[in-house]
């Protein structure tokens, strides 16, 4: 592994309440942007995998080619062998690998693709342009981030807007970026892609009916005490178990207002090679 992914501090970890939100990701809610560039024979490494999810949607769409997916806990690669086994998806195979050092030839692959990643590096730039090394010259490098400063909810909730800055405190100490999204193309661009074969985009999340809500909301309640977020704002000395429970309660609040509406901006760049 790199010293830079050594560096690396990943927000989130894999608490359970990190996991139900990514298995929930399908390539038609997460990806939808690069679906049309996905046909049968296309070649694909789907960097920052977690527990498969898009991996394996993305392996029906081009087989017989063969997908990898990588990522850096070891832990997840084994839950996503087991998804891809149970979806009775073949031609996925999982590597724990480090997005600096990536162990493939130049031009291995016709796609490289990478949600919600690149927010959690130190040096977003040279993961990209790893990634270019390893795509095929008129290939696609797809990547797609949230936003955080560009999330917004209803009704209005002291307690949220405690949690975004909080959020923000914990990803600058980590040297994070939180509001990914709106810097993708300029990463891009960074990273030596010709500005003539970017193409920029935007999708949302949009979490309001009953059952939305109480499902986002109850994952953050529980992310904003037991996840590695809540260990690193303790750590950091940006929080304590009082505050961080008071931002748990205000999330299950919002769970609960019948006109509740969260939405979340994503960047998204399809780059050519």
């Amino acid at each position: 592994m790199s010293t830079q992914a050594k560096q690396d501090v990943y927000t989130h970890g894999h608490h359970d309440s990190v996991l139900r939100s990514h298995r929930w990701r399908t390539a038609e809610n997460s990806a939808a942007y690069l679906l049309p560039h996905l046909q049968p024979g296309v070649k694909v490494l789907d960097v920052g995998c977690g527990p498969g999810t898009i991996t394996i949607d993305f392996a029906r769409r081009v087989a017989p080619a063969q997908i990898i997916g990588l990522d850096r806990s070891a832990a997840v690669i084994d839950a996503a062998r087991e998804a891809a086994a149970e979806a009775g998806v073949e031609n996925a195979e999982f590597t724990v690998g480090d997005v600096y050092e990536l162990p493939y030839a130049d031009g291995t692959f016709d796609v490289a693709h990478a949600h919600q990643v690149l927010q959690h590096l130190t040096d977003p730039v040279a993961a990209l342009r790893e990634m270019k090394r390893v795509t095929k010259p008129g290939g696609i490098v797809a990547v797609r981030d949230a936003d955080y400063a560009a999330m917004t909810w209803y009704p209005e909730s002291p307690g949220l807007d405690e949690w975004l800055a909080l959020y923000h405190e914990v990803t600058q100490a980590n040297g994070a970026e939180a509001d990914a999204g709106r810097r993708l193309q300029s990463w891009v661009r960074e990273a030596g892609f010709d500005p003539a074969g970017i193409e920029p985009g935007a999708g949302v999340w949009c979490y309001a009916t009953p059952e939305d809500r109480t499902w986002w909301s109850e994952l953050w309640a529980d992310r904003a005490v037991a996840s590695n977020f809540a260990a690193q704002a303790i750590e950091y000395g940006l929080a304590d178990d009082v505050g961080l429970e008071h931002l748990a309660e205000a999330w299950r609040e919002w769970g609960r207002a019948e006109d509740g509406w969260f939405t979340i901006l994503h960047g998204e760049v399809l780059a050519r090679v």
